[in-house]
Order: structure tokens, then C-alpha cells, then sequence
């Protein structure tokens, strides 16, 4: 009998160390690590001790006897990755490699993390695990009365698995010495040299949620949206809650295949029933439940192989009840771009052959997902009323890396709604370095740059997307901050870092943000506004009823902070 890890697994790698036998793969000392789709168990090796069932963070871990039946197939995948990679063990668990720790110190290091998404959790927690207790005082800042970032925002409702990580976050927020500043704003609030004068360091933690344009004619249309906006549409932003989008039409296109391509498509057929059982936006519900969509077609210009998106995400589309997903054997075609030999791309075109297999029922909505497919023209007069789309070939480019080349079959594909995914890039953060061309805050190793001299800036650093580009899995960022962290305590432990300016202790900067922000939430905050969401939900059997109105957060949250404890 063995442990199966499943589709919601996040790469935390949490269940790596507590594994008295070293069966699950990759672990984060493998190069692959940073690329994987998820992690794997050696059925083979496992000693049935459920120790990494109890370490993961989202419940994405079975014993094989009580696989649910939607995640079966795991028990295949995990066992058939281990042909692949056949596990080099003696039977001792996996050691990480030993990170260097903070020695004791007179006064504690003093650290702001700009960004309360899942890399900047990670960030203050592996801080507090190795700094001893009571040396380190982290302040967290987020814009938004709300934290966790795209956990809360970006993760689709119907994946409230995942959404679990955040109880790794609160036990962090929970612990001596972290303080949160939410509703606070850095560049606007505070300036980035007022944290410096304040801290020892400080961590930029800020996300890519800019998405990258479409450029091809008729982009502008009304109906030709960013996907990025309809994720926090219907995740409850306050930035978005009142945006509204045109569901009318039959058809939708989505233009890209990433995992947030197939998050949507998969939010726009679903049985508005069956989201009523998560926290999606209540706007967004009662907008799906008119909506007249029965088809999304997902473009990918290049093949099966090369999809941006998982293989586990891909697999879940087809356990969509009343949905069909059509793949067009035709354009499994390689041309060319034969698959890197890897264990995960073998997959990820086997399970689009098997869904070009299947038989689709007229009586169901669709999800058509597209190979070698790119928009040349967004049709319409006065909105979106259709796609003008080129079939490409794959050609291997100098490199030898296989790219799509438009030939010149083209058709049209009428729709009411085009969403665009091609891609995410950071935003600039004022007096922040930042590299416009790529969307991110340069730096070598977390240490963030001077563009000018291309040295070090004592003292600033950077985690999460902001700093390598919108790659991976929640899980990724945990070793993106951990890497990150050792570079701030190896600058520590050299003397690198200047300390905080006379004056400007942990008391002074309450002040100053109680001065330039007086609507700041701190923990107390945001506790009352979770409680509040959560009885919401209660009362109707969902996780949670989120609130879209800040000005009804506040309210909440300083009702709560002005009480007596």
C-alpha cells in the first residue's frame, strides 16, 4: 500500500522532510524541481506511515484506498513517473540542504516585506524559522485590506483546496514579532527609503498582474479583455467587483493555454450550482447563471507538447459535469516539435490524444482546446463578434527549440467574447529598480540591482514572480523566498546591511503609518473580517461570502481594532 499525491499539489515540498524513507520526488536539491508539475511517490518505497499526508498543506495527498474517484488516475501517474526516474535510495529520508541560521543578536533584525501573496508568506516565514526567537521583527505590507494576494484573488473558486495553504499562512501571521500593515500602499503611503530608514532589509514581494497585450487588429473592441480581469472579477477584488462582461454570445475564445486560460474556461461552463458551493463572487454567480456561453475555445499557437499549461489542470477539465473537451487530431500533429522526452510532456500529449478519442454529446457545453493556433484579427464593428485565426507549423529555430510559424490557412471563429492570457508582468514599484522590457525588479539571486552598475543595493531584495517571472505553482515560491532569504542572511551575517536609522524602532514606524494612513488594518483587522466572511458563508453552506466593498471591510475591521481585548 502506498501514498498518492494528487492534482491540488502545490510544490510546497512540506512532505518532503517528513518522509521517514525519501520516496517523494523531486526534492528541491533537484534541478527539476523548479520545473515540475507536481510531486510524486514511489509506490515501491512507501512504508505507509501517512507522515506526508499530515505535513501537506492542501490536502492533495491520499492513501490509495481512499483515492477519491475524480483523482484515480494519480495512483497511474505517481507510479509511472518513478519508471521515468527510477528512485536512487538506500532507504534513508531526504536531508535539505542545511540553511544558514541568524546567530543570536542584541537587537532584532528588522525586515519589511512589500506583498502579502503567497511569496511574500513564505518569505516571512522562513525568516522566522531561522532567526531564533524574538530576533526578528517582520512588518508586512499589503494595499489591500485583505492579504495572501492572488490565494485569494487569483485561485479559482472551485479549487478551494489549494486555497488552504492559507492556514500555513495565518499560523505565520500568528507567531511574535510579525506585524501587518494592510490598506497601506508602498509608493503612495510610504516611500521605499522610509522602509529603509526603518528596517534592516527589505523584501519586495509584489506580484506580475499586469497581463501582456494583445497585438493584432481590433484588440481594442469592446469584449476583448484581459483574463487577469475576469479572474478577480469573479474572485470578489475590490478593484473589479463592479466590472461587467458580456456572457450573451455562445461562444467565448480564450488566447493562450496557461493554467489561468483553463481556470476560466472551466469557471464559464461550469453549473452555476456547483460554484455556489465555493466562494465565488456573489456578482459573478448571479452573472453565470444568465449566461448564454455553452462553448470556450482555448488557442495555443504552438503543439500538445509545448502547452503552458499542467497536466493535472488539463486532466480536471474532463471531470467537468455537462462538459465536453474536444481536441482535434488533427493539430496533435508534432510537425516537427517532437516532445523533449520527459516524463511530464509524454503526459501532457497523451492526455490530449485521449480527449481527441473521446466521443462528444451534442447536449453538452464545450471546451475546444486549440494546437497551433493564433489570432490575427479581433472582427467586429462596434464589440468583439468573432477571431481571425492562422494555423501554425512548428519549426525548430537555431537552438533547436521547435516555434510556431504562421502558414497561411486562416479561418474565422465567431464569438461575443475574447479573453487575452498570454502572459503576466510586475509593475514598478516607485523608487524601486525596474526592468520595463521584462516586467520585473532585476536581480541576481534576490539581491536587487542597481541597473545602472549591475551591483548589489544594500539592503533590497525580491521574491515571487516580481523577481523571476511569472513561473510555477503556489508551492515554487516557497524555495523562490527561501533562496531570497539566505541571500539577505548571508549579507547580515558579512555586515552588509545597515541598520536602522536612530529613531526610526518598530514604535516610530506604527506612528508614521498611523500619520500617513489612518485606515490601516492590522491582524486584529483582518480577523474580524475573516470571521465576518466565514459566518456569511455558514449561513448558506459555502467556505466563505467574500466582501467586494473596502469601505465595508474598514468598517469591520476598525470596529474590531478599536474594541478592547
Amino acid at each position: 500500500m502506498a501514498f498518492v499525491v494528487t492534482q491540488p499539489c502545490c510544490n510546497d515540498a512540506s512532505c518532503i522532510p517528513v518522509c521517514p524513507v525519501g520516496c517523494i520526488r523531486p526534492s528541491p536539491d533537484d534541478p527539476a524541481f523548479r520545473t515540475t508539475e507536481m510531486l510524486y511517490i514511489d509506490p515501491q518505497t512507501c512504508i505507509d506511515c501517512g507522515a506526508c499526508a499530515e505535513a501537506c498543506p492542501v490536502e492533495a495527498i491520499y492513501h490509495e484506498d481512499d483515492l477519491p474517484e475524480k483523482h484515480s488516475r494519480y495512483r497511474d501517474i505517481n507510479e509511472e513517473y518513478f519508471r521515468h526516474h527510477p528512485l536512487e535510495s538506500d532507504g534513508t529520508p531526504f536531508v535539505p540542504i542545511s540553511a544558514v541560521k541568524v546567530p543570536r543578536r542584541d537587537e532584532p533584525v528588522r525586515v519589511a516585506v512589500v506583498g502579502s501573496g503567497p511569496a511574500g508568506a513564505y518569505a516571512a516565514a522562513d525568516l522566522l524559522s531561522r532567526v531564533p526567537s524574538g530576533g526578528v521583527e517582520i512588518e508586512m505590507f499589503d494595499r489591500l485590506p485583505t492579504p495572501w494576494g492572488l490565494v485569494r484573488a487569483g485561485v479559482a473558486p472551485d479549487h478551494y483546496g489549494t486555497k488552504a495553504i492559507t492556514d500555513v499562512f495565518r499560523r505565520v501571521a500568528a507567531k511574535p514579532g510579525f506585524r501587518f500593515h494592510l490598506n497601506v500602499e508602498v509608493g503612495r503611503h510610504l516611500r521605499h527609503d522610509e522602509l529603509l530608514d526603518h528596517h534592516h532589509a527589505v523584501i519586495y514581494a509584489v506580484g506580475a498582474l499586469e497581463d501582456r497585450k494583445l497585438d493584432v487588429p481590433g484588440a481594442e473592441l469592446p469584449g476583448c479583455v484581459a483574463a487577469t480581469e475576469f479572474v478577480a472579477w469573479y474572485n470578489g477584488h475590490p478593484d473589479h467587483a463592479d466590472r461587467t462582461f458580456d456572457l450573451g454570445g455562445e461562444r467565448a475564445v480564450i488566447v493562450g493555454n496557461g493554467n489561468v486560460a483553463l481556470d476560466v474556461a472551466r469557471i464559464l461552463v461550469s453549473q452555476p450550482d456547483d460554484l455556489a458551493r465555493t466562494d465565488i463572487a456573489e456578482h459573478a454567480l448571479e452573472a453565470l447563471r444568465h449566461s448564454k456561453i455553452r462553448e470556450v475555445v482555448v488557442l495555443g499557437r504552438r503543439g500538445p507538447a509545448q502547452a503552458a499549461y499542467t497536466t493535472p489542470e488539463f486532466l480536471a477539465l474532463g471531470r467537468i459535469p455537462g462538459v465536453d473537451v474536444i481536441v482535434d487530431p488533427s493539430e496533435l500533429e508534432l510537425d516537427g516539435g517532437d516532445t523533449d522526452g520527459s516524463f511530464s510532456t509524454a503526459l501532457k500529449v497523451r492526455v490530449a490524444e485521449e480527449y481527441a478519442d473521446r466521443t462528444a454529446d451534442p447536449a453538452n457545453k464545450r471546451i475546444v482546446v486549440r494546437y497551433l493556433a493564433s489570432p490575427t484579427r479581433i472582427l467586429g464593428s462596434d464589440r468583439v463578434e468573432g477571431v481571425e485565426i492562422v494555423r501554425n507549423e512548428l519549426v525548430r529555430n537555431e537552438n533547436g527549440v521547435p516555434e510556431a510559424r504562421a502558414t497561411d490557412r486562416v479561418e474565422t471563429v465567431e464569438a461575443g467574447l475574447v479573453l487575452r492570457s498570454i502572459g503576466y508582468r510586475g509593475t514598478a514599484v516607485p523608487d524601486v529598480p525596474f526592468d520595463s522590457a521584462l516586467g520585473r525588479i532585476p536581480n541576481t539571486a534576490g539581491r536587487v540591482v542597481d541597473p545602472a552598475t549591475g551591483s548589489p543595493i544594500p539592503g533590497v531584495y525580491t521574491t515571487g514572480w516580481v523577481k523571476r517571472g511569472p513561473s510555477g505553482v503556489i508551492g515554487t515560491n516557497k524555495q523562490c523566498a527561501h533562496d531570497t532569504v539566505t541571500a539577505l542572511i548571508d549579507d547580515l551575517i558579512a555586515g552588509h546591511l545597515r541598520p536602522p536609522k536612530p529613531g526610526c524602532d518598530r514604535a516610530a514606524l506604527a506612528a508614521l503609518v498611523a500619520e500617513r494612513q489612518p485606515a490601516a488594518v492590522d491582524r486584529q483587522g483582518w480577523l474580524a473580517i475573516d470571521a465576518e466572511e466565514r459566518a456569511q458563508g455558514r449561513e448558506l453552506g459555502r467556505p466563505r461570502v467574500k466582501f467586494t466593498d473596502i469601505g465595508t471591510m474598514l468598517d469591520i475591521a476598525h470596529s474590531a481594532m478599536h474594541t478592547p481585548v
